[in-house]
């Protein structure tokens, strides 16, 4: 049975009784069925948005991915956003477009993955839209929360930080890359570290924040961006999984492009007054943090364009 077969309504209500049983939050004021969605954060919050879309030969493969990974993946790109302001979920829409000759079961198989992610960080599905298309967009804009003025920013580096990350970083560009040379397939889906950004919020002396879905290098130079500032990172600092290095070299892959420039890692990039270490954030965020560098005055010399992901 393909898309077609059921039709817009028929599959629109295919998805909202997959939603229903998740049951709806209290702060959802009207959810799916009406022509907006109405939200209620709590007294003292400011809204926090973002938008994401994965497009199909762009993003993601049929053939490398399964439709469960692809929908919890693309919750979690956007999840990861609200992470890296500190902000706390609300919900989420989903635009979705997609050739008539679908087979409805790749849609179930994504909408499961979507309100799987969805439950699990308390994030639900408000509403949406469904289109016709010539190849698979999967567009999601997801609604936080975080208290006024406290949201993180990419701005707040200041000279003297340190640099610190969360988690280990290159496993995803490692399996990806695996993948697209035909050894398997993608299979991996990252933690958003919402409680670890909102942790981050709380706290005095952060500075910069920015979660890595570009790759190191370059979601660095979005931190640094229009500062009279550099970083000085120390490359075999940066964590990464056990036996990675000798995983890339099985895969004639070079593990240091891997970790700055493969990107999809979702982990928090972050600087620090001096005063802040690693072992002390580690047990205020409930996660590994790794310091990797710190922020130096002035330009880098040969300063130039860092490899990461790039759409144009």
């Amino acid at each position: 049975m393909n898309l077609s077969d059921l039709g817009e309504f028929g599959v629109i209500d295919r998805i909202a009784r997959a939603v229903r049983r998740m049951g709806v939050p209290r702060h959802v004021v009207i959810g799916m069925g009406d022509d907006a969605a109405v939200l209620r954060p709590r007294r003292g919050e400011d809204l926090v948005a973002s938008t994401d879309a994965m497009v199909e030969g762009v993003h993601f493969r049929w053939s490398t991915m399964s439709p469960r990974t692809l929908g919890r993946r693309a919750l979690v790109a956007n999840l990861s956003d609200l992470a890296a302001m500190g902000a706390r979920p609300l919900g989420f829409v989903c635009a979705l477009a997609a050739p008539p000759d679908t087979p409805v079961a790749r849609i179930d198989g994504l909408v499961a993955g979507l309100l799987a992610e969805a439950e699990r960080h308390g994030c639900p599905l408000v509403g949406g839209n469904l289109s016709a298309a010539r190849e698979a967009v999967l567009t999601i804009t997801a609604l936080g929360a975080v208290s006024t003025g406290r949201a993180l920013r990419r701005s707040g580096a200041r000279a003297g930080d340190r640099l610190f990350v969360t988690g280990v970083l290159g496993a995803a560009a490692l399996e990806v890359a695996r993948a697209e040379a035909g050894r398997g397939r993608v299979r991996r889906v990252p933690t958003p570290r919402l409680e670890a950004g909102r942790t981050l919020a709380r706290l005095s002396g952060i500075g910069g924040c920015i979660d890595l879905s570009d790759g190191l290098a370059s979601d660095l130079g979005h931190l640094l961006e229009g500062a009279p500032l550099h970083a000085e990172i120390e490359v075999g600092a940066v964590p990464r999984p056990p036996g990675f290095d000798a995983a890339c070299r099985r895969a004639r892959l070079d593990p240091e492009d891997l970790l700055l420039a493969g990107g999809e890692d979702y982990e928090l990039l972050f600087s620090a007054r001096p005063a802040r270490g690693e072992a002390a954030l580690a047990r205020a965020l409930g996660v590994p943090v790794t310091a990797i560098g710190r922020i130096v005055r002035g330009r880098a010399e040969g300063e130039g364009s860092a490899p990461g992901w790039r759409h144009f």
